[in-house]
């Protein structure tokens, strides 16, 4: 089964939690068992397991990618203005797989799916999440 969900981000760098959204698309499913692979589609936009208990973990994650990979000095500034955002997305990636185990993401207590923006706001971000059943 596949499903695009939709997204609206504010702000230009951020992590939106989509965990309930995820595990919305795994329950219409009727898969209790195999792989789901969640991914984002967009040049500057990325996919991430991290925690959700303290918020400041998400935003070290993005002060950490702002310190590494800076606005502004990029030869693809020129076209876009954009070139760190293309950088952090192909660090951290455009997807992860999680198992689906017992009609649920095997995802641990402190683990949540994030999408990633370093472009934003965007009103058109998409997601796509596609469950694969075991047998």
């Amino acid at each position: 089964m596949r499903e695009t969900i939709e997204l609206t981000t504010s702000v230009r760098e951020t992590l939106v939690d989509i965990t309930a959204r995820v595990t919305d698309v795994v329950n219409r499913s009727g898969i209790t068992d195999g792989i789901i692979h969640v991914y984002a589609q967009g040049a500057t936009a990325a996919i991430m397991i991290q925690e959700n208990w303290d918020e400041s973990v998400q935003t070290d994650v993005i002060n950490l990618l702002r310190q590494q990979i800076p606005k502004g000095v990029w030869l693809h500034d020129a076209q876009d203005g954009n070139g760190d955002a293309h950088l952090k997305a192909g660090l951290v990636g455009p997807s992860e797989s999680i198992p689906l185990i017992a009609g649920k993401p095997g995802l641990s207590t402190w683990q949540n799916i994030f999408f990633c923006e370093f472009d934003g706001p965007r009103t058109d971000r998409r997601v796509v999440i596609t469950v694969i059943s075991d047998s």
